[in-house]
């Protein structure tokens, strides 16, 4: 049984003392592949490194919303595009809205960055990983308004109900569901574990955050997405070898994978 960890950060410094044996433990949890995503140009370009050293990994580069702050329009876009040259680099990413800090950027220019990168993302031709937190009407509202200019792409981490997850599949997105679905009181990622085509279902560990039951507490890593696939094919009432094989299906599709 593969696993297809597609949202992570195990590039970053959190793992800088384990790191291979955390590889070793990837390999033998069935880990073979995975997504390194960026939050800003270092760390996209930190990301891209470390997938293009690393067999099994790809790399996402973007602007992520709390950290859009310094936005430079034209010349952060060409930096990104350069990145985007880059063959580890497989999506735009994580961008989106999240209106759940208070000292984040002002929504409105949250929005600006995030729809110059999905403009890029399209004239790319690269999918994209979206982060949103306390933001769907006004992320469905900036999707909808670029309906025709849209590559694609997964919304990481979902936390919304089922009637949201059904209206960024009407837009043709993935929905990727991490450790929450283990959650005791988690009631709108059981649903959509329960209720979303296979088809279009990824899952995430979002490492080193969101671990699972039974880790939390600990620090997250790609291992656990074994957790994330269980619940759902408890949920589903089918065969976890099966979520498995859909979910990695899945996100090599997302990414452009053989």
């Amino acid at each position: 049984m593969e696993l297809f960890d597609s949202h992570c950060h195990i590039d970053g410094p959190q793992f800088d003392r384990d790191r291979e044996e955390l590889h070793a433990r990837m390999l033998a949890g069935g880990v073979t592949r995975w997504a390194v995503v960026g939050t800003d140009l270092p760390s996209s370009a930190h990301a891209a490194a470390y997938a293009a050293a690393r067999e099994g990994a790809v790399a996402v580069a973007g602007i992520y919303p709390g950290d859009c702050g310094g936005y430079r329009g034209e010349a952060d876009l060409a930096a990104l595009t350069d990145l985007t040259r880059h063959p580890a680099v497989k999506a735009i990413g994580e961008i989106g809205l999240d209106y759940y800090w208070q000292d984040n950027p002002p929504r409105e220019h949250q929005q600006r960055v995030c729809a110059d990168q999905i403009e890029l993302a399209w004239e790319l031709g690269l999918p994209c990983a979206f982060h949103v937190r306390d933001a769907h009407p006004d992320m469905l509202s900036l999707l909808k308004a670029h309906r025709d200019h849209l590559s694609g792409g997964v919304m990481h981490c979902f936390s919304g109900s089922w009637e949201l997850a059904r209206e960024y599949l009407d837009l043709g997105y993935f929905i990727s569901l991490a450790g929450p679905v283990t959650y005791k009181n988690a009631r709108h990622p059981a649903e959509v574990a329960a209720r979303c085509p296979l088809d279009r279902l990824c899952i995430e560990t979002d490492s080193p955050y969101l671990t699972p039951v039974p880790h939390r507490g600990e620090r997250n890593e790609p291992t656990h997405v074994l957790h994330t696939a269980r619940r759902i094919a408890e949920l589903r009432g089918i065969p976890v070898e099966e979520v498995a094989a859909a979910t990695f299906a899945n996100a090599c599709r997302l990414y452009g994978l053989a």
